[in-house]
């Protein structure tokens, strides 16, 4: 490798490393990696300035549209509906809350969904009396498929929808979404079958759930309005913006904008406070020093490394990017992964792999399903036991490694059949 790919490799070893220590901050981290490499004049050409605009143009608009609807007690609102379809009972509450929470990291962002769900879930789990970790665990399982279903749904999926612009919106929903259903119903059941003796509540608190007004939960009912109109549109020209000749992040901006506009008062100030920007400049970062590799020859490098492993043979190529990528989200953070997978990925074209796709879709469900398995991981585990710990609920790390990780190893291995029988049988 030429002295400049070196030193490339070099940045981001030292960034991920840094990451998994835990002693600096990830996006203080990515940030000073990125600031080095521009400082050495490492990548940070047009392609990079392009996708970086794409990826981060879409998560902000998300973010807003979900900040601004959560403030309108939505997600309140679509709990307590749960809880009345399922007439408090709460195994059927459970796959209730699933079922939303998946829908909301669908449309909007997996951990956004999670961020608004987790404090009902405690509070409706309170209610009845029973243990909120089963619950918790099936809304961290529902809410890494459903965010593995489309490209809006994880920062992973923006960054890679972003760097390759033939994958579309739709090929996300038609080629994830299928086995990131079934998936869900598979834990769902499992979970069920693992903590059928702990959901049971008695018959009084079953019936001061009932007796709960979904209506009632909501705040501001023209905002909702406004919100959902504005949600409709956005979902329908994501879908369409190839139709329409519209970046994906164009429309999310559009959206977001639009509903800020319609909402008026200080809701753009609310809105732009409840941003994620430790995430939105972190994967600016992450971007930065995946364009170094790539600009500088590293990337085509470790592309060559993982063909020469591989033999060149795609099942063998996908089925270790799959199982890297989960463990690498499983255990510390999948947005560093990914952001060095995707140069390499397209490189590997230089080594025979005729079918990038299907590396592409591994990369995709690796790094979406394997945060689930820890609460450590990428996934949404810690935010939501800080939660529970708050309120005086804590859930021990190994009680949710001992259910959480043997599913996410099942999801694994029914994504990884699904690759192979559908693209490389």
């Amino acid at each position: 490798m030429a002295h400049q790919a070196v030193w490339a490799l070099a940045i981001f070893l030292v960034v991920y490393a840094f990451i998994i220590s835990g002693k600096i901050h990830r996006t203080v981290a990515t940030m000073a990696g990125a600031l080095l490499a521009a400082a050495l004049g490492l990548g940070g050409g047009g392609p990079f300035l392009e996708r970086t605009v794409h990826a981060l143009g879409l998560m902000i608009g998300m973010m807003i549209l979900t900040g601004v609807t959560a403030e309108t007690g939505a997600f309140r609102f679509l709990a307590v509906w749960a809880a009345r379809k399922a007439q408090g009972d709460p195994g059927r509450l459970l796959i209730w809350l699933a079922l939303v929470t998946a829908a909301g990291a669908a449309f909007l962002n997996e951990h956004l969904a999670v961020l608004v769900m987790a404090p009902v879930t405690l509070w409706l789990t309170r209610l009845l009396g029973v243990s909120p970790l089963p619950y918790l665990l099936a809304q961290a399982v529902a809410a890494a498929a459903g965010g593995t279903a489309t490209l809006a749904g994880s920062a992973s999926n923006m960054m890679i929808g972003s760097a390759v612009r033939e994958l579309e919106y739709s090929s996300f929903i038609v080629h994830l979404a299928p086995v990131a259903a079934l998936i869900l119903l598979v834990n769902l059941g499992l979970i069920i079958l693992l903590y059928r003796n702990r959901l049971r509540a008695l018959p009084e608190r079953m019936s001061e759930v009932m007796g709960m007004e979904p209506a009632a939960q909501v705040t501001d009912r023209k905002l909702l309005v406004k919100c959902m109109a504005a949600i409709v549109l956005t979902v329908a020209g994501l879908f369409f913006h190839n139709v329409l000749n519209v970046a994906p992040a164009v429309v999310a901006l559009s959206g977001a904008f639009l509903l800020l506009l319609m909402a008026g008062g200080r809701a753009p100030v609310h809105a732009l406070a409840r941003v994620d920007w430790t995430v939105v400049f972190c994967v600016g970062g992450l971007l930065a020093v995946s364009s170094a590799l790539a600009e500088t020859g590293a990337a085509a490098w470790l592309a060559g490394a993982v063909a020469n492993f591989t033999g060149s043979h795609m099942a063998a190529a996908a089925m270790l990017i799959l199982g890297t990528s989960a463990l690498a989200s499983a255990w510390a953070d999948n947005l560093p992964f990914v952001a060095v997978m995707i140069p390499v990925i397209q490189e590997m074209g230089a080594w025979g792999a005729s079918n990038q796709q299907v590396l592409w879709w591994s990369l995709a469900l690796g790094a979406g399903l394997g945060g689930s398995g820890t609460l450590i991981g990428a996934g949404a585990g810690l935010p939501m036991a800080a939660m529970a710990a708050k309120e005086g609920r804590a859930i021990r790390f190994a009680a949710y490694l001992k259910a959480a990780f043997p599913l996410m190893l099942l999801s694994v291995a029914l994504a990884g059949a699904y690759v192979y029988l559908r693209y490389l049988l």
